[in-house]
């Protein structure tokens, strides 16, 4: 009924409607992603935990974000993705909603590391591979755009919001507000989200009426997530992406989404003048991050992954350096911003390429997991280091020259623009 008044009222596709829904669930998935950054300071005060501690959380949470990648798009192939997104949901409201509670460090890394980490790897970059691949034949490195762009947008346009939710009500109203948003996705996603385009008469995006959607795996999810793990290890481009997208991790989401606000505060802003700064680069994001999946449809995707990864090393080499006034941290913001995690569309595309549409999303699980590898280990050591040493100038100017080290990387992955559009 949905998707015959969409049809009736605005003349759109249903994919649209599909695409909607996935980047507001992803959008409240990088919220809660991004509360540790926020809630670091503030933790520290209430609880006299270390940076350390709080940062092991964050870690844990970001690898297991990771981890659940490749079994979360096996589930998805088994159960469905509507009732898998559905259970993650419940998970991450009630994780979050138990952390009213705590009162010792391991209840912290259990509720915001362990189970929101396990909930929010389900609402993930696979999730994004599996709804393109499903409701998109044209225009899918657009559609994988803006669907990553809610992601790293999301994470950074819920800085300021929620530090000044934490400045105004304290850390409590921040964790109200994450397991308040969770819950109220929930009926949304039910009502909204169909299994696949046939279940609502439609065909994907840009196919033919006649299109037959790719037959999909219905055994064991654990077995088929480790069998898809076994063929990627004997890939070449498989190593090549899964290295480049570890590096993307721990130069974003590890790195500048856990320790920004942390760098700023060395350096006299407050957390509402961090967290506006993190916002600017999340508008940006959206930008770069939307123009990306254009420009993967009509470019080589390898060039693309060299110009992002080349241009992010160089920023956090210089941000150390820089002057942390208005001025010298916007022209960061921007810059950064229109790179941050642009590198999601060409490296899906080249997924694709190597191991089809249907294997795609699997495949991507993987790949994405070692991105929240590269993002813990950062998140952690930058931790690690910024107590050792009284300073991030080590941990951002190391990132820095190994995100150079991953642009030269990129170019050695196989494929042709023109066979990555016809995948």
């Amino acid at each position: 009924m949905i998707a015959a008044m969409a049809r009736r009222l605005f003349g759109i596709h249903y994919a649209l409607t599909v695409l909607g829904m996935i980047f507001i669930a992803l959008l409240a998935a990088a919220g809660l992603r991004a509360a540790p950054a926020v809630l670091m300071l503030p933790w520290q005060s209430a609880f006299g935990w270390s940076r350390s501690v709080i940062s092991l959380a964050a870690a844990v949470g970001i690898f297991l974000f990771g981890m659940t990648g490749p079994f979360a798009a096996a589930l998805m192939q088994r159960f469905g993705v509507r009732l898998t997104v559905l259970a993650a949901l419940a998970l991450m409201s009630l994780s979050t909603g138990l952390s009213l509670f705590m009162s010792s460090a391991w209840q912290l890394v259990l509720l915001w590391g362990v189970l929101s980490g396990l909930g929010s790897g389900c609402i993930a970059p696979v999730l994004s591979a599996s709804i393109v691949n499903r409701w998109f034949v044209k225009r899918r490195g657009l559609a994988m755009g803006l669907l990553a762009a809610s992601t790293s947008t999301g994470t950074l346009i819920f800085f300021p919001a929620f530090s000044a939710i934490a400045k105004a009500h304290g850390w409590q109203a921040v964790v109200i507000t994450v397991s308040l948003s969770m819950a109220v996705l929930i009926p949304l996603v039910a009502l909204l989200l169909p299994e696949w385009p046939s279940d609502v008469g439609e065909v994907p995006y840009g196919a033919a009426a006649d299109y037959a959607p790719p037959v999909m795996r219905r055994d064991n999810p654990l077995a088929n997530a480790f069998a898809a793990l076994r063929e990627g290890l004997g890939s070449r481009d498989f190593w090549l992406l899964s290295g480049t997208f570890f590096v993307c991790g721990l130069t974003t989401n590890g790195l500048v989404g856990t320790h920004m606000i942390a760098l700023c505060s060395d350096h006299g802003l407050d957390a509402i003048a961090a967290g506006g700064l993190l916002a600017m680069m999340g508008v940006f994001d959206l930008v770069g991050t939307t123009a990306s999946g254009w420009l993967t449809d009509r470019y080589d995707p390898r060039k693309l992954l060299f110009a992002y990864y080349g241009l992010r090393g160089l920023s956090l080499i210089y941000l150390p350096f820089a002057d942390f006034s208005v001025r010298g941290l916007s022209l960061f913001a921007v810059f950064y911003g229109l790179d941050w995690i642009a590198t999601v569309p060409p490296t899906l595309a080249l997924t694709n390429k190597a191991f089809g549409t249907s294997r795609g999303p699997l495949m991507f699980g993987w790949i994405a997991a070692s991105h929240q590898i590269g993002a813990a280990t950062a998140a952690f050591l930058a931790g690690v280091s910024r107590t050792a040493t009284g300073s991030y100038l080590d941990a951002f100017v190391v990132a820095g020259f190994v995100g150079v080290a991953a642009a030269m990387m990129s170019l050695g992955i196989k494929g042709s623009p023109n066979t990555v559009q016809a995948a």
